[in-house]
């Protein structure tokens, strides 16, 4: 069975959700959402897919909101520290957050073939991560699990 989040959504109102989102975050912490801060998230939101900071100077330099690489990178700085988009290591590259109303440990599943890229919901406290911390008595503050393979339709399409 396929995972939804592989499935076709509303598109337009998973951005405008996440947009919002983190629109409130921002005013109740009393954080500013620049209009850079704002594009950068609505780019990662409008693709499934990783993006690296020069993809995304590209975008911005194009409307005309910056065009030197520190433009992107504060963008892309405060979104990660404020749980609105997450690096992924794997990619040396970038993508918006789905789950940003809640705290959480997030898996990425890329498709080696598309690029597609889905973030999945994790317990790292579940399972043998979980097991060995606690037998070592470490707490768990953050995890990147990242997992490469063949999303639904590409796996279909190799069959």
């Amino acid at each position: 069975m396929a995972s939804p989040a592989f499935e076709s959504h509303d598109h337009q109102s998973c951005i405008a959700d996440c947009v919002a989102s983190a629109e409130r975050h921002c005013a109740e912490n009393r954080l500013q959402f620049t209009k850079v801060r704002r594009r950068v998230l609505e780019i990662l939101l409008g693709e499934h897919k990783a993006m690296g900071a020069y993809e995304i100077l590209d975008r911005i330099r194009a409307e005309g909101l910056g065009s030197q690489p520190p433009v992107a990178y504060r963008a892309l700085d405060f979104l990660v520290a404020h749980g609105f988009a997450h690096r992924v290591e794997r990619l040396n590259a970038f993508i918006a957050c789905t789950h940003s109303d809640d705290r959480h440990a997030p898996a990425f599943l890329i498709c080696r073939s598309c690029d597609h890229i889905v973030e999945a919901e994790t317990d790292p406290m579940a399972g043998e991560l979980g097991r060995a911390a606690e037998a070592a008595g470490f707490v768990i503050e953050r995890t990147m699990r990242e997992a490469v393979g063949l999303c639904p339709r590409c796996a279909g399409a190799e069959a």
